[in-house]
């Protein structure tokens, strides 16, 4: 087993009990402000307004405010000035921005940004698909490092050093940047600082999907962010793990020797990507969110030992276990995240999708995830729950479920061969053609198979018959979903047309 990677948290901003721009729109709200401007509700509940006010709350309105107002958004040394800083400053960053509409966002400006420093990227071949996105926004060329799969329990974990050097070294030109995901969604972290010095050896950018680990470095027993790490652009989603509202992220530019080239080119895509109407309560979301990073010890300290006796449930029972268990058995993973607890329960149930289905509807208990093996239970930094709820529900219904056989699952198929960009595929005429006509052909679509969520065909790559069988089984089996597929039965595939 690799030993588990801890550290301090970083150094306290001295200031855990501010949050400069929250604070500004509840100062402003205070005065009672008539607002003739945007957005419409006028910042209260009145008149056509009523029924935001009943939906979301009257506070919620008076800090719902237009950008560019004196003492929030403008003037020297602003309240949203300050919270950037601050928030910088408590990630280890050179320069934070907030984002409003997820890592989306982030992922689509990071590859917007790097493509100043040319076109030839290593992207983990589990990304996200917003990923794909700004590959096709700023006509990037990749290649591709696979991730390390659990087949069995259709996860995808991340990548290693040596993936990332592999396909570092078979692109066929300059790598500029490298992309990799870590934590992944099970919580699996990877080796960030050895990938970090190889993609810098290389000369290339290294960017972390980091969207599932914003609260990573806030305390002693969570892994390290890879703010410190050695990244040079980390995106994080503020909203999955700690408290900000949905929707809400931040990007984090690393203080590394790129920096300086970077910041620029990272400025302009994000006033490409942003909006120019930001969300308020998004913005004032991030940094309460990093205020309570900050200062939030002791509760973290409880919702760690409320996990720790739930895991030591969890082993103690028949026919569930922890996937975490196995994790180490994995080259691609060094640590884990605390804060989420996968549980094979393949023991008890013939299908984890609609156990889930199961506990949502019968119990009122709802989990994030599942794979047809693996439920996957998280909690936010600082939250406790009845873990021993979940469990009781869990086992509960075992009376109702057979045990359930694995059998040998199918390969996943090899990425067919890449014949077209994938930004080149996105604005190609194209059409539909049935499955038994879309062998051979070019894809102008990305389909990823759910679990594990690795796209198996990408704009560009050629339509292999092993992927068309793959992906049509996944549709047909229990839970199974292909993201990207023009019909849910994968019949049909839209491919570039033919001269």
């Amino acid at each position: 087993m690799n030993p588990t990677i801890h550290h301090d948290g970083p150094p306290r901003a001295g200031a855990d009990d501010e949050a400069p721009y929250a604070d500004a729109l509840l100062r402003h709200a205070s005065r009672g402000p008539v607002s003739f401007m945007v957005p419409g509700h006028g910042a209260t509940g009145d008149g056509f307004a009523a029924g935001q006010a009943e939906f979301a709350g009257e506070r919620a309105l008076a800090v719902d405010v237009t950008q560019l107002l004196d003492g929030i958004d403008l003037g020297r040394d602003s309240p949203r000035e300050r919270a950037h800083r601050m928030a910088a400053e408590a990630w280890g960053a050179r320069r934070t921005w907030f984002l409003t509409n997820g890592s989306s966002q982030g992922n689509r400006l990071a590859a917007l940004a790097v493509s100043q420093l040319g076109d030839g990227i290593v992207i983990q071949r589990s990304a996200h698909s917003s990923v794909v996105d700004g590959v096709i926004l700023a006509g990037l060329r990749p290649a591709y490092a696979l991730p390390g799969v659990d087949i069995r329990n259709g996860i995808a974990h991340g990548v290693t050093p040596a993936s990332v050097a592999k396909a570092i070294a078979d692109h066929p030109g300059p790598v500029t940047a490298v992309y990799i995901v870590s934590p992944s969604y099970f919580g699996a972290v990877a080796d960030v600082p050895a990938i970090a010095r190889l993609a810098h050896d290389a000369g290339a950018a290294l960017i972390v999907d980091c969207a599932w680990g914003a609260h990573f470095g806030f305390h002693p027993d969570l892994p390290l962010s890879p703010v410190r790490q050695g990244a040079d652009i980390v995106v994080m989603s503020t909203h999955k793990m700690t408290s900000s509202l949905h929707q809400s992220a931040v990007l984090h530019l690393g203080d590394t020797d790129l920096a300086d080239t970077l910041e620029p080119a990272l400025e302009r895509a994000y006033r490409m990507t942003a909006s120019t109407s930001e969300s308020s309560l998004l913005i004032g979301s991030i940094d309460v969110a990093r205020r309570d990073l900050q200062r939030g010890g002791p509760q973290v300290d409880d919702a760690l030992r409320a996990l720790a006796a739930a895991r030591e449930r969890v082993r103690a029972e028949q026919g569930i276990s922890l996937i975490e268990d196995t994790f180490f058995s994995h080259p691609d993973i060094v640590d884990h995240d605390p804060l989420r607890m996968p549980i094979d329960v393949s023991g008890i149930c013939a299908d984890a999708h609609a156990l889930r289905l199961t506990l949502a509807r019968d119990f009122g208990i709802w989990v994030e995830m599942a794979t047809r093996t693996t439920l996957v239970p998280l909690v936010g930094i600082g939250k406790r729950t009845s873990f021993d709820r979940l469990v009781d529900a869990v086992l509960q219904t075992r009376e109702d479920a057979a045990p359930h056989e694995i059998g040998d699952p199918a390969d996943l198929p090899s990425p067919g061969a890449a014949r077209v960009s994938p930004r080149d595929a996105f604005y190609a005429p194209s059409e539909v053609v049935p499955h038994t006509e879309a062998v051979g052909r070019t894809s102008a679509d990305a389909l990823s198979a759910y679990p594990p969520g690795i796209p198996n065909i990408l704009p560009g790559e050629e339509i292999t018959r092993p992927a068309v069988d793959f992906l049509m089984q996944v549709a047909r089996s229990p839970g199974g979903y292909v993201r990207g597929a023009v019909l849910p039965d994968v019949s049909r595939f839209r491919v570039i047309g033919k001269p």
